[in-house]
């Protein structure tokens, strides 16, 4: 009995490999696990036109036989005829994303450099066509040397030219010559290149807006130029967070203002009214005005995914990355940590190596979150002055984006530092899918917009304010006698007086040792409790209402404010980053670990530059 021909479907992820097989086998499919790894194994059977029947696997989506991943390493082991009970393929059909040609023929080239049968469905021919991109397939064909059948799977056009193409595949080549293919070994950049020939030599005809995107990707992602332009980017969103949100945080700022005066003027003295406008007002109140600055960097953050540039920031940065041990892969849960340390965390589920993962986690936190920008721009307004540095430039926002950059400076240090020690591996490669170009849709950036804003209210309204509220009860409680303060008589100014025994050292007065405990809960609580502490210290009416930026100017140094910012730059994130560290870890080791450097580095570099500037003269 004459065993069963195999082919296999060969390919890039997103190719339309899937769509390919079930057109071909239909019905006739089964599913299980490869033997030893949870991988899946779809395999099917294929009617040839002479009506000899095939068995067809569909084998997981690769970038490159250098596994990366354990679906990688099956389509190596099956496409090599390594796996353990798999049957070497007879026959390859490299299956080709029409639309993104130039990145498919990088992996293509090492499928037919091992000299086996092959046949290219050259898939997804309408979604080039409604992109304005005429191929040839017979240039392809000719390029290649091997049969290129147009297809699209899914209207199944195509699909007996390619069943013919299968029936016919024999060994391209003579003994020798496929010997000769399997010596070559082209380098990345070199299958790149000639990827590119390739790609341009099988191109008829293109549309002005795909020449448009092109030119587009040859600026935002050449070697020189592309790092440059996502930097100046990064400068005009933290120079606008400053610059658009001030009329609207005025605006917040004072309705709040006008809110607790009426409190005052409304209200009898006594506990309700100081629990509303030293706990809620002052507190709560003090972060809701930094809204306006949430909503503006999200913008940005929104724009850039939608319009396709975030993918191309991440494989402008796979190049830094490589230097401290990571890829590409990496940039995307770093940048989503931007928003929340916690979806950054669990982005990072898709990295495929173990080392590369552990590492993104463990510095994920030092990304400067949304959460911190309250901090940084309540200080920032109250010690730095509101002047330029240069046209359209305001050193405000300079010193702004001067934070974001010492946090990912910090992250790329430390993952340097964990890569060669506790971490230690090389970097893994990096291939990913670049999205098309378009312009994001305004109801869409609005709806992001609304869930990004109130999930920053949600927190204003719960963990915020019962954080507040637990600290105004400290505060107020037991009273103070008569001339005394209180704050020293409070049950906060005990714990204050504990905690500032250890950070006085990097020149933090009482009142910011006091924030720091509250803060662990929300970086946001941060202001919060300041400004309740600052309320309730007053104990006079009109001072309570004293905008909490006032009273940082009138109280603080500039060293010391500058400490308070290197502080938080380096400080671990709330607790419900720490647990979800502790859940993709599947333990306490890993997450204490990263508490215990994060607190280290954020004492080091508060008192290093607490002691700098006060040499400076500051």
């Amino acid at each position: 009995m004459t065993r069963q021909r195999t082919a296999a479907l060969v390919g890039n992820p997103n190719a339309g490999k899937s769509a390919l097989f079930n057109a071909l086998t239909g019905a006739r499919q089964k599913i299980a696990n490869y033997p030893g790894v949870t991988v899946e194994r779809k395999a099917g059977r294929l009617i040839l036109p002479s009506g000899e029947p095939v068995e067809l696997i569909d084998l997981p989506g690769s970038y490159s036989f250098d596994s990366a991943s354990p679906d990688e390493e099956v389509t190596r082991k099956v496409v090599h005829g390594e796996f353990p009970g798999e049957a070497l393929p007879e026959v390859l059909v490299l299956v080709l994303d029409a639309a993104n040609l130039e990145q498919h023929l990088v992996f293509a080239q090492e499928v037919i450099a091992l000299g086996r049968p092959t046949v290219v469905a050259l898939n997804m021919i309408d979604l080039a066509e409604r992109d304005g991109l005429t191929l040839d397939p017979a240039a392809l064909s000719q390029a290649l040397g091997v049969p290129v059948i147009p297809t699209v799977a899914v209207r199944r056009r195509g699909l007996d030219e390619l069943a013919e193409a299968i029936a016919r595949a024999e060994i391209q080549a003579s003994d020798e010559e496929a010997e000769t293919h399997t010596r070559q070994h082209l380098t990345l950049p070199e299958r790149r290149l000639a990827a590119r020939h390739m790609a341009k030599g099988a191109t008829l005809s293109e549309s002005a807006q795909h020449r448009l995107h092109s030119g587009l990707d040859t600026i935002l992602l050449h070697p020189w130029f592309g790092a440059p332009i996502l930097l100046a980017l990064l400068f005009v969103i933290f120079q606008a967070v400053f610059a658009w949100a001030t009329p609207f945080a005025d605006a917040l700022e004072g309705a709040v203002g006008a809110i607790s005066e009426w409190v005052v003027a409304t209200f009898p003295g006594g506990f309700l009214r100081d629990l509303v406008t030293e706990g809620v007002l002052a507190g709560v109140g003090s972060v809701v005005v930094f809204l306006p600055q949430i909503v503006i960097l999200f913008a940005f953050i929104l724009v850039m995914e939608a319009s396709g540039y975030m993918a191309r920031a991440a494989y402008i940065m796979d190049r830094l990355m490589a230097r401290v041990g990571l890829s590409g892969k990496s940039f995307i849960p770093l940048l989503s940590s931007v928003a929340c340390a916690i979806p950054g965390i669990m982005a990072t589920r898709s990295i495929a190596d173990p080392k590369d993962r552990l590492t993104t986690i463990l510095v994920a936190p030092l990304m400067t979150c949304s959460a911190r920008l309250p901090v940084y721009a309540l200080i920032i307004a109250a010690v730095i002055p509101n002047t330029t540095v240069g046209p359209g430039v305001g050193l405000q926002g300079l010193v702004m984006f001067a934070l974001y950059v010492a946090g990912i400076a910090g992250a790329m240090i430390a993952a340097l530092v964990l890569r060669r020690t506790v971490a230690k591996g090389a970097a893994s490669g990096f291939i990913m899918e670049m999205p098309r170009y378009q312009m994001p849709r305004l109801r869409d950036l609005a709806i992001g917009l609304w869930q990004r804003a109130w999930v920053f209210l949600r927190r204003a309204g719960t963990i915020i304010f019962v954080a507040t509220i637990a600290l105004w009860v400290l505060l107020s409680f037991p009273k103070a006698d008569p001339g005394e303060s209180q704050i020293d008589a409070s049950f906060a100014g005990t714990i204050a007086t504990g905690v500032h025994a250890v950070v006085e050292p990097i020149g933090f007065n009482r009142e910011m040792a006091l924030a720091l405990v509250p803060a662990m809960a929300a970086r946001e609580v941060a202001v919060s409790s300041l400004a309740t502490t600052y309320a309730v210290d007053s104990g006079d009416e009109d001072e309570t209402a004293l905008a909490l930026e006032e009273q940082i100017t009138a109280r603080w140094s500039l060293p010391t404010a500058l400490a308070f910012l290197a502080w938080f730059v380096f400080a671990p994130q709330c607790l419900s980053t720490i647990a979800v560290a502790r859940r993709e870890t599947n333990g306490w080791k890993w997450p204490m670990f990263m508490v215990g450097y994060l607190f280290a580095l954020a004492y080091v570099f508060a008192g290093a530059t607490y002691w700098i500037a006060v040499a400076a003269g500051l």
